[in-house]
């Protein structure tokens, strides 16, 4: 056996499905065994294996046991001159282990080797190389020395930017992503060590080849993509952790006492320092814009008010302090509430929603003011024209803000794209109605075949020697390969050519119903499926959290009645607190069992499910298309529905 393919799944079924198809193309013609050793998932994983990929060797856990334990399961069964520990969410090259293989049959010194590693948009991962992470390297890049100096020798060491991309390089660290190994130098330096759960096991094992007196080695004559990346780790504090403290395991098993103190010190200090900056970051991304609006939308009204005293009374002054420190704040207030609860804040910015919320917050606060007395009332037109000034601010700052792209707000026309489905004909006309049965918003979507023998069809604009062409008159904003027509060494070539603008990536594979790519390296991998998923939209999500809030009051209410009805009262009062707090949700999806929900949106634990709302005489009820069904289809009229039916289990 010439090759031993190892991969650990924990839920990236759709991930999974992808990485194997490349694999299977990879390895014809080079005798080779695949092991998928899954850590207990709950997505079907198991099943799409067994379904689609029968040939690869299924290890199955019961448990989580760790990416190193569970690939130390494989590795032990493995018969290959060489071992590659490869991660679930990648897309190999065609030709990726010939000519690993080749390199690594010509160099006997060499234990391991990494090869180029790109996001989703092509863009290159700098932790396809890097140096040991010691005091002095991990002081350099936690400080951010590293940034500002990327072409030194001495700051850019870490992830070594001083080096070529495009060259062989002997490095010491390989990522975890893509290990490919001598089967008999893991012999002489072991397996990757359990002690770490996830993270820093790859550091380790790179560093015992080395001290096994085995060289590594940065290849990157073949690529690979690998769509989450680091960064997608990144925004978790959990990750920041969980890395760093898997660093100072490293440290307590290779280094001195003496630097042992000084890279914990430097890891505790990287620890508070993100979660400090995470909480900023957290904070200023959510307020920052309402309190900006909030400011604007104020003084506006001061000097409109200013205006209009002058022209009316030909003085200052008229109205009192009141109005300004508390009438005026009160009014940006309301108008600020409607336009949240309008979806003037969800993204891509609709201009009408900022409209409506604005004018039915003017509406509510007319309505109070005619219920005041005479003596307390102001002035309507005050009133009218500040509503006047808080739209024409509002939808003028979003439209300016809409023209800078790291200001992250985008209008709803923007929002639609212009797709180009590449492939054949069959193919593309397979992935376009998958797409058609996604709810995938777009404007205009295209067919670019790859055969210029093909006869242009329905939606077929052109073929692939045109592509920048298409790209530009058609304004495409994201290309999709259909991975049967198109070998994922051409994809990535492709990506590298077009980079220039700034496009989106997805890929289709073949017989699949999903469509996986990746914006950037700053996002998770996308995932496009069939069954749109409403309850995940924020306009649902927000109407269900203010429909929690609301029952939450009346169950309160209502609670002297209620205790002699529900059946668990004691319970009651806590459902209330849970719910106010945003921990729990009056109606959520049905639970007995992990597999009736997996697959669906995350949404909070319900008080009530779905299943509350079945007659107990219904017949054959599987509670998984009862779950699909609320996803699919939610409407605040089910939770009312629900709830009225299931009072009782309150």
């Amino acid at each position: 056996m010439k090759l031993s393919i190892i991969i650990v799944n924990y839920n990236v079924k759709y991930f999974l499905e992808q990485c194997l198809l490349s694999v299977e193309n990879a390895i014809d013609g080079i005798d080779t065994e695949v092991f998928v050793v899954d850590n207990n998932s709950v997505d079907d994983s198991v099943q799409m294996l067994s379904e689609r990929f029968p040939w690869v060797k299924l290890i199955c856990n019961k448990d989580n046991v760790g990416f190193a334990k569970a690939n130390n399961q494989a590795i032990r069964e493995a018969t290959g001159e060489y071992v590659l520990l490869l991660n679930p969410d990648t897309v190999v090259e065609n030709d990726t282990f010939n000519k690993i293989i080749d390199f690594m049959d010509a160099h006997p010194e060499a234990g391991g080797l990494g090869v180029k590693m790109v996001d989703g948009k092509g863009n290159f991962l700098p932790e396809s190389k890097r140096s040991l992470p010691t005091p002095a390297v991990s002081f350099y890049k936690i400080f951010g020395l590293s940034k500002l100096f990327p072409k030194s020798k001495k700051f850019g060491k870490y992830h070594l930017t001083y080096l070529d991309n495009d060259t062989i390089h002997e490095v010491e660290i390989l990522a975890g992503a893509f290990m490919f190994m001598r089967k008999s130098a893991l012999d002489k330096v072991g397996l990757l060590d359990e002690t770490f759960f996830m993270y820093g096991e790859d550091i380790d094992l790179s560093y015992r080849l080395i001290l096994g007196g085995y060289k590594n080695y940065y290849f990157p004559e073949t690529r690979i993509i690998h769509y989450k990346g680091e960064s997608t780790k990144k925004a978790s504090f959990n990750y920041v952790y969980m890395f760093y403290n898997a660093m100072i395991i490293f440290a307590k098993k290779h280094f001195s006492d003496k630097n042992l103190k000084l890279f914990s010190f430097l890891i505790n200090c990287a620890v508070y320092m993100r979660a400090f900056l995470a909480i900023v970051q957290r904070f200023l991304k959510k307020l920052i814009l309402p309190l900006l609006d909030a400011t604007f939308i104020y003084f506006g009204f001061l000097l409109i008010k200013h205006v209009w005293e002058i022209t009316k009374f030909g003085y200052t002054g008229v109205y009192p302090d009141i109005y300004q420190y508390l009438i005026v704040p009160a009014y940006v207030l309301i108008w600020l509430i409607f336009t949240y609860l309008s979806g003037g804040y969800d993204k891509p910015v609709k201009l009408t929603r900022i409209v409506q919320g604005v004018t039915i917050g003017t509406v509510a606060i007319l309505v109070v003011y005619a219920l005041l007395n005479e003596e307390l009332r102001t002035s309507r037109f005050l009133i009218i024209t500040g509503a006047a000034w808080a739209v024409l601010f509002l939808c003028c700052s979003r439209f300016l803000l809409s023209k800078f792209k790291k200001s992250g707000i985008t209008l709803y026309h923007q929002s639609k794209k212009n797709i180009a489905i590449i492939g054949n004909p069959a193919e593309t006309k397979r992935v376009s109605a998958l797409l058609e049965q996604t709810g995938l918003n777009f404007e205009h979507k295209v067919f670019v075949f790859l055969d210029e023998k093909c006869p242009k069809e329905e939606h077929c604009v052109g073929y692939i020697s045109q592509i920048k062409e298409i790209i530009q008159i058609y304004k495409i904003n994201e290309l999709i390969f259909c991975a049967k027509d198109i070998a994922s060494k051409d994809i990535i070539d492709m990506m590298a050519v077009l980079r220039k603008f700034d496009l989106e990536y997805k890929i289709a594979p073949a017989e699949s119903v999903s469509i996986i790519g990746s914006n950037s390296i700053n996002t998770p991998g996308e995932l496009y499926v069939v069954d749109i998923n409403t309850i995940n939209k924020i306009t649902n999500k927000r109407n269900k959290r203010i429909l929690d809030i609301v029952i939450s009051f009346v169950v309160l209410g209502l609670s002297p009645i209620l205790i002699f009805i529900v059946k668990k009262p004691l319970h009651l009062f806590a459902d209330i607190f849970n719910v106010m707090l945003g921990r729990k949700s009056w109606v959520g999806y049905y639970t007995e069992k992990p597999e009736y929900y997996v697959n669906l949106p995350k949404i909070k634990r319900g008080v009530l499910s779905p299943m509350n709302a079945i007659s107990k005489t219904a017949v054959a009820v599987n509670p998984a298309e009862i779950n699909l069904l609320y996803a699919k289809n939610y409407i605040i009229n089910n939770d009312i529905n629900i709830i009225l039916r299931g009072i009782k289990y309150l």
